[in-house]
């Protein structure tokens, strides 16, 4: 165990392993899974199972299997097969066997199989409304179905019968015959196998029938011989079927322990929610950085390292809670100060014509790229007689222990020289369009021998040399602090501030900026580069979170 795991208490799960493992349990073996269905792109809450699953099998010497839960032709695709094994791999993390619930699909079938034949299963025929109504309520016992005598032998051959085509979809089912008095609705004789007549994106056309999620899921772990099995609060009514299922068919004894999932400000988590966004085109797709997908928080310049982080410091609960992002956006932050290099960028440029300066003079600046890491180095930025400044970085009637610049006042030129404000020149609406100044000789920064001292630092572009960027500025995507709780319809509370874009000008060094490089734009915020950025040519930033946390 790493020193690191020693330092912190112990989760109640670890505390179930480290238990195990002093008994000998399992022979001392840890093997974990994540097991998502492929039917959607992951999200900050599968990132915290991830870690979760993965971080445990890691700090106990034992593996992690990748097992895509594709019992529902209808609504699985390869797309998200693949989308899912590349965040997990962005996340820091790898499997020792990827694994299939169609792998198992000929294995179930015989579990079924032995089930019917061991009276504990069998074929019904009645609709959906007609079991519903025999099932009874949480107060009141369900009822036999009318199918639930059939011999053996008959339900052996409807079953086959089903598995070959015979019958249409919604025609049968077969069920698991176990208590329609149980206080727990799941064990009321639950389904284990329905007909589908669908193209399933692995076996093609070869089954009629597919395994209900609560049959496949424990006996793949059992098949897999998966020792702790880590649910989501949701699952816990469903252990005691999945303890049955392995019990009946006297296989490998897997156990499930749950945890509760991850609820965060600000957002929804139901992937039902997240792919109305999508199709309605509230958002541009899956990897949209406004969506707490995996995807789209790398797309906007989150760190691997910070969300795990993030999950390290919510820990693992038995109960439910609402986390604030802005936790997530301080490990964000944490991270990015830690390693995003310093440039600059001006988002309403103004022009400063430097009337003292040479007209075809240019001077080189040296700049720190990280002043957090000292062996990030410089790079050089060429000075000349016209520069851009942020027109909020000057007032011409400003208040007072205004640090900036203001008419008469001096400041510093990041990395450069101070600069002092002689004239403002106006358009005829009273605009201003351009400030001239001039420059303090001798106080260039890291040579500065003018004496003179000022409190304001501001930063700036070249005139000559800026690029102009596209500039995508996001928020959060709700107005409402839990837009799935709140009456109505979760999309009425979309916020339509959470996407702003502005043309910046840039320091020319960002020309070569690649698709998810990150950085600190001095004084505006983090930001990466937009995989739709096609340096030289076209430039694209998205912001990642601001300096400070300054949402009210």
């Amino acid at each position: 165990m790493s020193e690191e795991g020693k330092e912190r208490s112990l989760n109640f799960i670890e505390e179930i392993v480290e238990r195990d493992l002093e008994n000998s349990i399992h022979a001392g073996r840890v093997l974990t899974r994540f097991p998502p269905e492929p039917n959607g792109y992951l999200h900050i809450g599968h990132a915290k199972s991830i870690c979760l699953n993965f971080g445990l099998a890691r700090k106990y010497g034992g593996g992690t299997n990748l097992r895509f839960d594709d019992t529902n032709p209808v609504t699985e695709d390869t797309e998200y097969v693949d989308s899912i094994k590349n965040d997990v791999k962005w996340l820091g993390f790898d499997w020792v066997n990827e694994f299939y619930a169609s792998d198992y699909f000929d294995e179930l079938y015989a579990f079924a199989r032995q089930l019917i034949r061991d009276g504990l299963a069998y074929v019904d025929d009645s609709t959906s409304e007609e079991m519903a109504l025999l099932k009874g309520t949480p107060a009141v016992p369900g009822k036999d179905s009318p199918y639930r005598s059939r011999t053996v032998e008959e339900n052996m051959d409807l079953f086959e019968r089903m598995a070959a085509g015979e019958f249409p979809e919604g025609s049968r089912v077969l069920r698991a015959k176990i208590d329609m008095a149980s206080s727990n609705m799941l064990m009321r004789d639950p389904i284990i196998y329905r007909i589908k007549f669908a193209e399933h994106h692995r076996t093609g056309d070869k089954w009629k029938v597919y395994p209900m999620y609560d049959f496949a899921h424990g006996q793949s772990d059992s098949i897999e011989h998966i020792t702790h099995s880590i649910c989501t609060l949701e699952f816990v009514s469903h252990r005691e079927l999945y303890d049955w299922f392995i019990a009946k068919l006297g296989i490998f004894p897997s156990k499930q322990y749950e945890f509760a999932r991850l609820n965060m400000t600000y957002t929804v988590m139901s992937k039902r929610k997240l792919l109305q966004l999508v199709n309605e085109k509230h958002v541009s797709g899956w990897d949209d950085p406004r969506m707490p997908t995996i995807s789209g928080m790398r797309r906007r310049g989150y760190t691997p390292k910070s969300i795990r982080d993030f999950a390290e410091r919510i820990g693992v609960q038995k109960r439910d809670n609402l986390i604030d992002v802005s936790l997530l956006e301080f490990f964000v932050r944490e991270d990015l100060n830690r390693v995003a290099i310093r440039v600059m960028a001006v988002f309403e440029p103004l022009k400063v014509v430097i009337t003292n300066w040479p007209e075809d003079k240019t001077e080189v600046c040296r700049v720190e790229n990280n002043p957090e890491d000292p062996e990030s180095g410089y790079r050089e930025i060429n000075f000349g007689k016209e520069i851009y400044i942020e027109a909020g970085d000057f007032m011409e009637e400003p208040p007072a222990k205004y640090f900036r610049l203001k008419p008469g006042g001096a400041v510093r030129l990041k990395g450069a020289y101070i600069i002092q404000c002689d004239e403002v020149i106006k358009a005829d609406d009273g605009r201003i369009t351009e400030l001239r100044c001039s420059y303090i000789e001798n106080s260039k920064s890291g040579e500065d021998v003018s004496g003179m001292k000022v409190k304001g630092v501001i930063h700036w572009v070249n005139a000559a040399e800026a690029a102009e960027a596209e500039v995508r500025l996001y928020d959060r995507l709700f107005k409402a602090e839990n837009p799935a709780a709140e009456e109505g319809d979760f999309k009425d509370f979309i916020n339509e501030n959470s996407l702003t874009v502005v043309k910046a000008l840039v320091e020319p060094s960002l020309l070569k900026a690649s698709p998810e490089n990150k950085y600190q734009f001095i004084r505006n915020g983090y930001f990466v580069a937009d995989p739709d950025s096609q340096p030289p040519h076209k430039l694209i930033f998205n912001k990642t979170v601001g300096l400070k946390d300054s949402w009210k």
